[in-house]
């Protein structure tokens, strides 16, 4: 996704975790932790500042098996959204 992408057409989210300020592998530590107690099917919202937590995320939905439904750019931080299998 681009940072031109309209904010509307994000994904609808059960479950919110703000990384801010976090680096590798807190986002990922927090977001696995938050996934853990959802329930399959619901959507969880990570934001992160970290710039290599794009591809730590990508890898971590193959890994994990939980699906990445979008990642959304802006100029401060990113917005990835997560599906709980």
């Amino acid at each position: 996704m681009s940072v031109s992408d309209p904010v509307s057409e994000l994904p609808e989210f059960q479950h919110d975790v703000d990384a801010s300020g976090l680096t590798c592998p807190l986002p990922i530590l927090r977001a696995k932790k938050a996934l853990a107690q959802m329930e399959s099917g619901q959507v969880l919202r990570v934001i992160t500042t970290d710039p290599k937590a794009v591809r730590d995320f990508q890898a971590f939905a193959k890994q994990s098996g939980n699906g990445l439904v979008a990642q959304h750019e802006t100029p401060d931080s990113v917005q990835h959204f997560l599906r709980r299998r």
